[in-house]
This record gives structure tokens, C-alpha cells and sequence, in this order.
């Protein structure tokens, strides 16, 4: 078994809003995967004091510390706790009813010997890679069924956001861990997976220099730092070109590719 944990931030100007953990028992015996991608919000306009990477890293801290502590606990059941954990944190000192409160897209999975859970809440990806090489995508495709014009309007956006009929964030409310995308698959039906915020996810989409599959053989065959210095050269080639294909030329991009 290994894994790799890497993380590139989209500017030397800011802090990396994205966060990442692996974890693995002294047992040798299964192990936990977390990946989060904090949303920016207009600078001081989100009702905290503390700011985007302050709530990835305490929510990030606790999705990682239930998940490999408490076994008994669903993942929907760990990221409403880790939510609401977060939430209690700062709830004294910020306006958490505000739209834009601190908030993350989550893509996270654990295995033991028997099963491997995934979860994943908006635009974030987790790749399960099977023994014969065929890969499968977990995805939240709500945020991908919403107009580029309405995306383009933060108005229109605030609309949406953590709204039925539009996309939903962990932010601080515990209850939308319910609308988070799961699944449950043997363990000997994957041999690896990945967990990718969409600043990594860029390689496959919008740039298409690959597929799932290919994806993960960069990352089983390159590792986790090629894949994300593919995707800083494709940014940098389409930036060159003019290419109109994103709001920002670098994202912040991380990956994470466990070896069960």
C-alpha cells in the first residue's frame, strides 16, 4: 500500500485554499483519503473573520480524524459532524447564515478489507481504478447542470447555491451532507483510487488531454506531481494561445493516489 498527497496553489499571492490528508492505520489494514476545494468568495465578503483556508484545514482536520477513529459511522454521517464541528468553531464570532460562509467541495473515501466508501459533494473527483485497469468516475454533476451565463453572475449564483434545484457545498449546515453522492464498493474490486479537487481534474476536463483511464495512469505511472505539472503546462500553453476556457489561468490543484 501507498499513497501520495500533493498540492499546488493556483498563485504565490494567496494562500492554497485546497486541503488533503491520508491516512492510514498502524494495522496496515485499510485507510482514509480526504480532498477539499475551498470556494473564493469576493475578498471580505463571506461574513467570517477567519477566512477560506481556516475552515478547509478544521474541516478538513475533522474529516480525516472521524473517518480513520470512527468506523461505526457512515461517511454522510462523519462529513455532517465534521460540518457541524466546523460550524460550532466559529459560529460566535461570524454570520454563518451568510450565503457565501467559508465552504468546500469534498471528495473522500475509505477502505478496510471488505469494502471501500466513497463520498464526494460538488465538482470534486474520486477515480476508482479496478485489478484490469478500467476506471470508474464518482462525480457531482449538479454544478456542471447550471448555465455558464448563470455562473458568470455571482447574483445568479447565490441563487443556487445550497439551493434545491441548484448546487450544494459543505459549508454550515450539517444537513446537506445528505445530498452528497456515495457509494460502496468490494475491496477487491479496486486496486486504487484517486481523489482530485477540479483545479487537478483540468487535465481531463475542460483540456481533454486524456480520460479517467489515462488519468490514472499518469498518476499510477508519473505519480500525483506529474499529473498537476500537466496541467500548470496545459494552463500556461492555453493562457499563451488566449484560450477563454476558464475564470482563472491556475487554480489551485491537488491530488491525491492511494495503492490499496
Amino acid at each position: 500500500m501507498r499513497t501520495e498527497v500533493v498540492t499546488l496553489p493556483g498563485s504565490p499571492e494567496r494562500p492554497n485554499e485546497d486541503w488533503a490528508a491520508a491516512a492510514l492505520p498502524a494495522s496496515g489494514v485499510g485507510g482514509t483519503v480526504v480532498v477539499l476545494d475551498g470556494v473564493t468568495p469576493p475578498v471580505g465578503d463571506d461574513g467570517c473573520v477567519h477566512g477560506v483556508p481556516w475552515f478547509t484545514a478544521r474541516l478538513g482536520g475533522a474529516l480525516t480524524e472521524l473517518s480513520a477513529s470512527r468506523a461505526e459511522m457512515t461517511l454522510t454521517g462523519i462529513l455532517s459532524a465534521a460540518i457541524r464541528r466546523t460550524a460550532d468553531a466559529h459560529r460566535g464570532s461570524c454570520d454563518l447564515s451568510h450565503v457565501r460562509t467559508p465552504q468546500a467541495t469534498v471528495a473522500m473515501a475509505r477502505w478496510d478489507g471488505e469494502r471501500v466508501e466513497q463520498l464526494v459533494l460538488s465538482d470534486a473527483v474520486l477515480l476508482l481504478e479496478a485489478p484490469d485497469g478500467k476506471v470508474r468516475a464518482l462525480r457531482d454533476d449538479r454544478l456542471d447542470r447550471v448555465p455558464a451565463q448563470v455562473l458568470r453572475s455571482l447574483e445568479a449564483t447565490d441563487r443556487l447555491r445550497n439551493r434545491e434545484g441548484g448546487f450544494f457545498t459543505a459549508a454550515a449546515d450539517p444537513a446537506v451532507a445528505e445530498r452528497a453522492v456515495t457509494g460502496t464498493t468490494p475491496r477487491g474490486e479496486v486496486r486504487a483510487l484517486a481523489a482530485l479537487s477540479d483545479g487537478a481534474t483540468r487535465w481531463v476536463d475542460p483540456f481533454g488531454a486524456g480520460d479517467w483511464a489515462d488519468c490514472c495512469g499518469v498518476l499510477r505511472e508519473e505519480g500525483a506531481y506529474a499529473l498537476l505539472r500537466r496541467v500548470r503546462a496545459l494552463e500556461e500553453a492555453d493562457g499563451a494561445a488566449g484560450g477563454p476556457r476558464r475564470r482563472k489561468r491556475h487554480d489551485d490543484a491537488t491530488a491525491v493516489y492511494a495503492v490499496l
